[in-house]
């Protein structure tokens, strides 16, 4: 199989050699092997690359030299048991003389692959390996813009906007090289010519000079949402996204190192999304007629907590336990902890990472609608959320009526988030309840500069080593959470009424730095912890 990177490869030539080609796409595992071989910040797709060409995937490679990491792994593939292997410079434009360049470096390559594979280049087969056009959905549809796609991210979106087609438009899939008006007559020059204006004619990616006719992507008035795919140490992308936040149709962005050790908070983000969009929640069709309160249950990374209530809407109970190696479980025990008789309960929805692992539940919906449900109930003029949680940090906008129009999550480190003041509170000897108010008392005014936990770990040990007071160090850390936390907030719309929720909202040296750097007053509920498993709770009485 040959393996090409880019949809600029001139892969209609392989087919006129009878070949058949391959996107080179994968997510991996790891990038143990690309790690002893590349710098740690390149580009996370090259990374990915390299893996799949180390373990065998491809005899031969095509590589369009269209970026310096695209450049950097063809150079280290040298090194892997590839037979063949190519690369041409791409144009940044389509003038007539790069166009000229580009056609010239087409031939090259045909003539080597003549010389490499013992076989001649058959136009025939090359003219035939065209696809027609592919015209835009007339129904409804989800666009993914930007850069690559993983199947992950396909699979994850197929399943969130079950019905509703899915069109792929990222720069690797978007490829469309439209038939040649060509005929036999044609010199392999004059041929090559048209070839090399077609596959300059696509949708640019955003390496190109004019990408102005980029914009007819979204020109659809079917299209429902975006989804916007950005990669980890990939740069283009992020210019297009910036422009793109003022558009009217929803869009979310998704960035992805390229393994596949992410799909649970992949799916909390599209999943919330897919409620953003939707708007409404069907009602349920389990409900116990009898029974008389409804449960939420937000199970979370460290800890569940559940909530029930009555038809009034009073909170009737509100219990927390540690959630453990096992989602379901913690579920059950938070529920024998709260003491009410199943057949008492009209409804169950769960929220959480965990939400899908609860099997007595009767729906699940995300903790971004619960969040947003739960804090309209407790603080009407609401419309910035921050929910800093154990696993992961939040910032949810939502509108007049408390319908979510929005939403970011901080990536997979776990800076900035409970857990990361959990390992430092360890490291210090102290309990959560004393972190959260030890800070506060502060006489010199440090800065963690490390937002790595396990690099802040080591800061932390050395300032310790300093004869640095324990609430010194307190206070940096809790700088160092709300400068990452600003940071989400920085894309909120209105920071006007702005909530807290989460057991990091109970921690007011957190609190107190956050408002400082926000320049406003964050409303605290009396139990923030509470306030996902409550809207949950909300969500089962409709």
């Amino acid at each position: 199989m040959i393996g090409y990177n880019c949809k600029y490869a001139p892969v209609e030539i392989l087919a006129g050699f009878g070949e058949q080609c391959e996107l080179i796409n994968n997510e991996v595992a790891n990038f143990d092997y690309a790690s002893s071989k590349l710098h740690p910040n390149m580009c996370s797709h090259a990374k990915a690359m390299l893996e799949e060409i180390h373990i065998g995937n491809y005899s031969e490679l095509l590589f369009m030299n269209c970026c310096d990491s695209s450049r950097r792994i063809f150079d280290s593939s040298k090194d892997e048991n590839v037979g063949f292997s190519y690369c041409i410079d791409l144009p940044s434009c389509g003038s007539h003389c790069a166009v000229e360049r580009f056609k010239d470096d087409i031939i090259n390559f045909i003539y080597s692959y003549e010389k490499y594979s013992g076989k001649s280049f058959d136009k025939e087969l090359f003219l035939s390996a065209f696809q027609e056009k592919q015209n835009l959905p007339t129904d409804k549809f989800i666009a993914i813009l930007g850069a690559r796609s993983s199947k992950t991210l396909l699979d994850v979106t197929s399943a969130c906007f079950a019905g509703i087609e899915i069109l792929d438009l990222t720069c690797s899939n978007n490829r469309e090289v439209l038939p040649l008006d060509a005929d036999e007559n044609n010199s392999l020059d004059e041929l090559i010519l048209k070839y090399a204006k077609a596959l300059m004619s696509q949708t640019p990616c955003m390496r190109m000079q004019d990408i102005k006719s980029r914009e007819a992507l979204l020109e659809s008035e079917n299209c429902i949402g975006v989804i916007y795919s950005t990669i980890k140490f990939c740069d283009y992308y992020d210019f297009e996204f910036s422009r793109l936040k003022s558009l009217k149709t929803p869009i979310i962005r998704i960035e992805t190192d390229f393994t596949n050790q992410s799909y649970g908070q992949l799916l909390t983000r599209l999943e919330g999304f897919a409620e953003t969009i939707n708007k409404t929640v069907n009602k349920r069709k389990n409900m116990n007629m009898n029974g008389k309160y409804f449960v939420g249950i937000d199970s979370g990374s460290t800890s569940t907590e559940l909530v029930a209530i009555d038809k009034d809407l009073n909170i009737v109970k509100n219990v927390m336990v540690r959630t453990g190696a096992n989602a379901g479980v913690g579920a059950k025990n938070a529920l024998e902890k709260a003491g009410i008789d199943k057949k008492d309960i009209a409804l169950i929805v769960a929220t959480g990472y965990g939400r899908k692992n609860i099997d007595f539940a009767d729906d699940n919906v995300t903790e971004i609608t619960c969040h947003a449900k739960g804090a309209k109930h407790l603080y009407n003029d609401v419309k910035t959320i921050i929910d800093i949680g154990g696993q992961d940090s939040k910032v949810i906008s939502l509108d007049d009526d408390g319908k979510v129009i929005g939403f970011v999550m901080n990536d997979k480190c776990a800076a900035g988030t409970g857990r990361f003041l959990e390992n430092m509170a360890k490291v210090l000897e102290l309990d959560m309840n004393d972190m959260a108010n030890i800070g506060l008392n502060y006489k010199t005014d440090l800065t963690i500069s490390s937002m790595c936990t396990v690099f802040a770990e080591s800061e932390v040990v050395s300032l310790i080593a300093e004869n640095h007071t324990v609430a010194d160090i307190v206070h940096g850390l809790n700088k160092s959470v709300a400068t990452k936390t600003k940071a989400l907030a920085n894309s909120a719309k209105d920071t006007d009424a702005i909530m807290m929720t989460g057991g990091v909202a109970n921690n007011k040296g957190v609190v107190s730095e956050l408002e400082k750097q926000l320049k406003t007053k964050i409303f605290i509920p009396e139990h923030p912890e509470f306030c996902g498993a409550l809207g949950a709770a909300l969500i089962a009485t409709k």
